[in-house]
């Protein structure tokens, strides 16, 4: 086994996944519902990254019409159902994804999911793309802890894991996977393509890859020196 990093651990959507597609379009149909929308799919990329209560609290308000908590907790509880029948219609890997994960598992490194994506929606979507088995250990949106851009979600799956912040590195590709890293002590890898509302250079990360392909060259790079 690998000495360092003993453990790499994944944001999902825009990291590992594309389901900006799918999103767009329960999205749309839920704004449909009360005869708004349709929203861009720029604008729905623009608000994945904090869970899919806030990516529907701002649906509407960039619909012209903000919710309030009582429409909010009913405007999610319909969009659950929506996006559960489109999870993987139009969803794909974000390329390099399969070989980079393939070969963490092979040397032995240690994954976790740290999403904030609702819990119904992982495991169909892992299952869907065979990448169920590199994920031991899961943390998503229903955990019951603060989601990212704290970095509560980081802590509980390096406990699982049973592995200090200072031996992992986290890997995603927005704002709140950044400020979660930082906020957790953990090294920080971005991969462009994703769905990131600011220039991920502005992000503090320690190294911004193209794509997946790139990371297991980059975890060398990163290792700490002596």
């Amino acid at each position: 086994m690998t000495s360092w990093p003993k453990a790499v651990l994944f944001d999902f959507d825009g990291t590992l996944i594309d389901s900006a597609l799918d999103i767009h379009a329960a999205t749309n149909m839920l704004l449909a519902r009360d005869g708004l929308g349709p929203v861009s799919l720029d604008d729905v990329k623009a608000m994945i990254g904090e869970g899919t209560r806030k990516l529907v609290d701002r649906a509407f308000a960039a619909a012209g019409r903000p919710l309030n908590e009582a429409e909010l907790d009913d405007k999610y509880g319909q969009m659950v159902p929506l996006y559960a029948a489109n999870l993987t219609k139009l969803t794909q890997l974000m390329p390099g994804t399969a070989d980079a994960l393939a070969a963490l598992h092979q040397q032995g490194i240690a994954m976790a999911l740290v999403t904030n994506k609702p819990d119904f929606a992982i495991a169909e979507i892992l299952g869907h793309f065979d990448l169920t088995r590199y994920f031991p250990v899961i943390v998503g949106g229903d955990s019951g802890v603060p989601h990212k851009p704290a970095p509560d979600m980081l802590f509980l799956a390096l406990s699982k894991l049973g592995v200090e912040a200072a031996d992992a590195v986290f890997v995603g590709d927005s704002p709140a996977d950044a400020r979660s890293a930082h906020a957790a002590g953990m090294k920080l890898v971005l991969i462009e393509g994703g769905y990131s509302r600011e220039p991920l250079e502005s992000l503090g990360a320690d190294v911004v890859l193209h794509d997946m392909s790139e990371l297991n060259a980059a975890l060398t790079r990163l290792a700490p020196q002596g």
